[in-house]
């Protein structure tokens, strides 16, 4: 790390004189001897035995990414029945999606700050809480201002991702980081994929709040389940939270977003959507420049400046509008009635259904991802996954006639974006200080959620502009309005691809500084060493 970068400070929790716990393998080889500089740094760390088996956890936060992820998608197949279920407008509706995008992105970077100052795994958990609360919401109600709140809350929860790759990567031993970290991060794919399916079916066959009640059942559960089996981790970074740098973050990203997702309905060109990308770009540029001033900053920008870092959150912005689009087009478009020439007539479950292979790819291959990692590292990977992607696309145009091609080319596209959602976290990982993991993660997931956004407002000015006349008046898209869209998330494949080629590094620091947990890297091998870089940037 350059030394002109300073590292946070991570503090332990405090551990009894008495008889001292045992402490997960990860954690105790990162605890920093600037911090805990009563012990003695000739000697060599005994290797500890982790207090809970991290099988347990792995599966644990995995099961929670499912949940979390599916609670964005699984009102999709409800939006349009809620005018007539709620009496609301189709555009008030519509927030039930756009509410859930806003907070999501507001409170990952956010939260991931909290876990990293406060601890992660109660912050989690206070994530799940606000996502059961969020669920009852939209379970006893009918009110469509009640039902965009919930929706928010469980928006938020989002957070719970890169709160478990954080915590993975403090408590797992070496070797199990990468594979462990990879299918933590490709659950937002994997649940956006079984949501569609399993709220199609609740909603032709139960009423439509069972789903809501459903998703609160599971979130306790999963809250009883964290507390059983997932650790706390010991590291903490010092310092003061940054709430000025979180309001300045929130308020850029709120006026963005909207822009993004609004301004197909209130046009582009309007004085509401303009006003908000110009005050989005000044209040981005006063974050910043605050940003760079503090010193625990919400985003250490310096740090992000790396290209390590910044050419990775940027291929995670290219990675999410791809894969976004395979989500939003294939349901839609085996939907669209015969008579359009293209057109399957397909029912909602069995659209729903057309994207579970792809959750099912995503659940195999996420291991494959972390082995290839391992290998020849994480770079290699996400390349690999822009170039499956972009083939996936090329499928999805010329074979738009049948039912299993169109889920063929679906499941190719989720392939793809398995070895990417897997590979970008051991990405954000090898460029950031260990102390600084949540929040970088959250940033990474945030980009994704900004590519999504951007891809949903893409393949709805191209689906509205690109319509004609069927049988009985209907204005339906045309089969090159779904064309475009492939070849524009294709082209998104292969931009991510060439921004992967530009990173810097190879196996050697994916092996190394990856499993080894960052900065710490020789911490590991040597307790005489632990924390050597930390000390060294100290002393400078």
């Amino acid at each position: 790390m350059p030394a002109d970068i300073p590292a946070p400070d991570l503090v332990p929790d405090p551990v009894p004189t008495s008889a001292p716990d045992p402490v997960p393998t990860a954690a105790a080889d990162l605890v920093p001897t600037a911090v805990a500089n009563t012990a003695p740094t000739s000697a060599p760390t005994s290797a500890p035995t982790p207090a809970r088996n991290p099988r347990f956890a792995v599966g644990v936060l995995a099961f929670c990414g499912v949940v979390v992820a599916v609670m964005q998608t699984i009102v999709v197949p409800l939006l349009p029945h809620i005018p007539k279920l709620t009496g609301a407008t189709p555009a008030a509706a519509s927030w039930l999606v756009t509410v859930t995008l806003l907070t999501g992105a507001v409170f990952t970077p956010v939260l991931g700050r909290v876990g990293d100052m406060y601890g992660k795994r109660r912050v989690l958990v206070a994530s799940l809480m606000v996502l059961v609360l969020g669920s009852v919401l939209c379970a006893i109600s009918s009110h469509i201002g009640v039902l965009i709140t919930g929706r928010a809350l469980q928006g938020a929860a989002i957070a719970v991702v890169p709160l478990g790759i954080s915590i993975l990567r403090d408590e797992l031993p070496p070797e199990r980081v990468l594979s462990a970290v990879a299918l933590m991060s490709s659950t937002l794919g994997i649940g956006a994929a079984i949501g569609l399916p399993v709220a199609a079916l609740v909603v032709e066959n139960f009423d439509w709040h069972t789903m809501f009640w459903v998703s609160g059942a599971i979130g306790v559960i999963d809250i009883l389940l964290v507390l059983r089996c997932v650790p706390e981790s010991p590291l903490r970074t010092r310092g003061r939270f940054d709430a000025v740098g979180a309001l300045g973050l929130s308020g850029a990203l709120v006026c963005l977003l909207l822009a993004v997702t609004q301004g197909s309905d209130w046009g582009w060109t309007s004085g509401r959507t303009i006003g908000l990308l110009v005050a989005a770009f000044v209040v981005a540029s006063a974050w910043g420049a605050y940003e760079l001033r503090v010193p625990t900053p919400m985003v250490d920008l310096r740090v992000s400046a790396r290209p390590a870092v910044l050419l990775t959150n940027v291929a995670a912005l290219l990675i999410g509008f791809a894969f976004y689009a395979n989500s939003l087009v294939t349901a839609q478009m085996v939907q669209e009635p015969k008579e359009t020439g293209y057109g399957l007539g397909a029912s909602l479950v069995v659209s729903g259904l057309c994207l579970l292979p792809g959750g099912v790819m995503m659940v195999a291959l996420s291991p494959v991802s972390a082995r290839i990692s391992r290998a020849y590292g994480p770079k290699v990977s996400l390349a690999l996954a822009g170039g499956v992607i972009a083939v996936g696309y090329v499928v999805r145009y010329f074979t738009s006639h049948s039912l299993w091609l169109i889920i063929a080319g679906a499941t190719v596209v989720a392939s793809g974006t398995a070895l990417a959602y897997s590979a970008l976290p051991a990405l954000v990982m090898r460029g950031v200080p260990v102390g600084e993991t949540g929040a970088a993660n959250g940033l990474n997931t945030l980009m994704r959620s900004i590519g999504q956004a951007c891809c949903s407002a893409t393949v709805a000015a191209v689906l509205s502009g690109l319509t004609f006349r069927v049988g009985g008046g209907l204005v339906a898209p045309t089969l090159h309005a779904y064309q475009v869209v492939f070849l524009i998330a294709g082209g998104a494949a292969l931009a991510a691809l060439l921004v992967t080629l530009c990173l810097p590094g190879g196996r050697t620091a994916a092996a190394g500084t990856v499993e080894s947990g960052g900065d710490t890297a020789g911490a590991r091998k040597d307790g005489a060493r632990t924390t050597s870089v930390h000390e060294t940037q100290e002393t400078q």
